[in-house]
């Protein structure tokens, strides 16, 4: 027996126990691995459609996202834009608001001023007239020492204040 020429018993039986072997594989063995095979197959294949669905979906979310940063980063322009005019409003309000207010106690000091300055005249008017009548007094009583000039004086106003009512 040599071990590079097998003898033909030999061959055979190596034969028939490959070919009962290949039919119990073929039979029982090979159906459980190929549908292992095929559930494998399909779980990856499903795992890929999966993935695919998952990329697509974060596509999908991500074009999303950034539409919705897009429209707040609008919003926020809008925002600050509608804050900056309605700041400008108040400012404008509020000077609008001192300038009238100005113009209340500018108007309220000139009428101050002209009542003060009515005041001062009608007191520099009553001075004077007081002061007048006592400087005619003074003069009256040294033109009209006697009761003859007095009397006289007295006569001469009543004409006087006769002849302007008529």
């Amino acid at each position: 027996m040599s071990l590079l020429s097998p003898e033909p018993g030999l061959l055979f039986w190596m034969m028939l126990s490959f070919g009962i072997v290949l039919f119990v594989l073929a039979k029982y063995g090979f159906p459980i691995i190929l549908k292992m095979v095929d559930t494998r197959h399909d779980y990856i294949e499903e795992s890929l459609r999966s993935a695919r669905k998952a990329q697509e979906e974060l596509a999908r979310v991500k074009e999303t996202g950034e539409a919705l940063l897009a429209n707040t980063r609008k919003e926020q322009a809008m925002i600050l834009k509608e804050t900056t005019r309605k700041n400008d409003i108040l400012i404008e309000q509020a000077r609008e608001e001192a300038r009238l207010e100005a113009e209340k106690i500018i108007v309220a000091a000139r009428d101050q001023i002209h009542a003060e300055k009515e005041e001062a005249i009608r007191s520099i008017r009553n001075e004077v007239s007081r002061l007048s009548v006592d400087l005619a007094e003074r003069i009256l009583r040294e033109k009209l020492v006697t009761n003859e000039d007095q009397m006289g004086m007295i006569d001469r106003l009543l004409d006087e204040i006769e002849i302007s009512k008529s």
